[in-house]
């Protein structure tokens, strides 16, 4: 008889909005909803497939803003899974380990939630007996590898080991209980069940080593397909996995190239196609669009001057195909470039080549501007400032874009001008 059971992390519960869908009232309402429709789905998917257990590995909460109503819908959703004869295994991550709730919670006897010792859980499956170990994050810190703590895999079982890590580091990840991919696949353990990167990595190796990431997207920058993984111990000791989606919303940013476009009603129409697109490619129940329109045409200036109208026609478009919201709108367009010498004693295409050729690349202009926005950043309160960024490298490139689109914009206004005398 096989063992089954499906492996998730970082659900994040009731996790704060951190986008610009609160201009939005329902988009704001489907996004602050969709962690907990997530962890339904979740639920709902260790019901149809009838699996032995669920394993959360981490940061099930989202720290300190967790409130009682979460600790409610939380328990609600565990004695369905109690009520089917469904185990829960469940590790403490960094953002749990701040949840006021955490130590509160009483939950039904089958959700077994590890101490900050290295406890493990023997079942009998059938032809094989499964040892379930796992160690939870008693402080939001663990600088040091949590793997010396677990206890050597058992001789003849089906061993799972539940970690809470960033392994070696990722990009947007500080660093918790460091361990290598290399470390976890010699230790004996048949299947690691991993959470705290957000991104699904399935780190191929002797072993089965597997981030589900989240099944739920919170923001742009958690973009993409969110799943959860199904694994099945068959009677011979294999293992089989498979990915299930599980993401209500789906964030997605889209590049639309408007180029060679002159009329605004084909500008309307090319957005509204696009996201058509787009919304029969995403599998999940709504798509979240961040929307770049670039390239070159007549339109750059019309598009920059009438933003908040190009915004509600992107949003309209997007409501008529059905589920699809736009998070944000971006523009990264200018005029077409005429041919080198081929200004035909037309000022404003003289003008752009002067500004390309000698004011952008001197650098005494990039210094004045540099000047002028950090006197901008020091009349600001510290909340303010973040849309420069927080280090050099990112200081430097909003610098860089406000030379490059401030120039499109003045040079697009003088075209638009030109055009109507004409």
């Amino acid at each position: 008889m096989a063992f089954r059971f499906v492996h998730t992390a970082d659900i994040h519960l009731d996790s704060p909005l951190r986008s610009l869908s609160l201009r939005n009232p329902e988009l704001a309402e489907l996004i602050g909803d969709a962690t907990r429709q997530a962890l339904v789905r979740i639920v709902d998917l260790c019901l149809e497939e009838r699996v032995d257990a669920l394993i959360i590995a981490g940061d099930l909460y989202d720290g300190d803003q967790t409130s009682m109503k979460t600790a409610r819908f939380l328990a609600t959703q565990m004695q369905r899974l109690h009520e089917a004869n469904i185990n829960v295994f469940k590790i403490r991550g960094n953002h749990d380990a701040l949840s006021r709730i955490t130590q509160e919670l009483v939950l039904p006897p089958s959700v077994k939630v590890f101490s900050g010792r290295a406890e493990s859980v023997e079942l009998n499956a059938g032809n094989h007996t499964v040892v379930i170990q796992g160690l939870s994050f008693a402080k939001p810190q663990a600088p040091e590898s949590l793997l010396p703590k677990y206890k050597p895999a058992v001789s003849g079982a089906i061993n799972i080991g539940i970690m809470h890590t960033s392994l070696a580091g990722a990009p947007g990840h500080d660093l918790y209980a460091p361990c290598s991919v290399g470390e976890l696949h010699a230790s004996g353990f048949h299947y690691w069940a991993l959470g705290h990167i957000h991104q699904r990595t399935h780190h191929a190796g002797e072993r089965t080593v597997i981030m589900p990431g989240m099944p739920q997207g919170r923001d742009i920058n958690e973009a993409g397909e969110k799943s959860v993984t199904l694994v099945t111990v068959q009677d011979d000791g294999s293992l089989t996995i498979e990915e299930r989606l599980t993401s209500i919303a789906q964030f997605s940013r889209i590049d639309v190239d408007v180029s060679g476009l002159t009329e605004w009603t084909d500008l309307a129409e090319h957005i509204s196609s696009t996201l058509e697109r787009e919304r029969t490619r995403t599998l999940s129940s709504h798509l979240v669009a961040r929307l770049r329109l670039i390239g070159e045409t007549p339109l750059a200036w019309t598009m920059r001057r009438d933003m908040d109208l190009l915004l509600a026609e992107a949003e309209q478009r997007a409501e008529r195909t059905g589920r699809v919201w736009i998070e944000k709108l971006e523009l990264d367009v200018r005029l077409p470039s005429a041919p080198v010498g081929a200004s035909g004693g037309d000022p404003v295409v003289e003008l752009k080549e002067i500004i390309h050729s000698q004011v952008i690349p001197s650098a005494g202009y990039r210094e004045q501007v540099r000047e002028l926005v950090t006197q901008l950043l020091d009349d600001l309160p510290a909340e303010a400032r973040q849309f420069a960024g927080k280090d050099t490298e990112s200081f430097d490139s909003l610098v860089d874009q406000l030379i490059t689109q401030g120039s499109e914009d003045i040079l697009s206004r003088l075209a638009a001008v030109d055009r109507e005398k004409n």
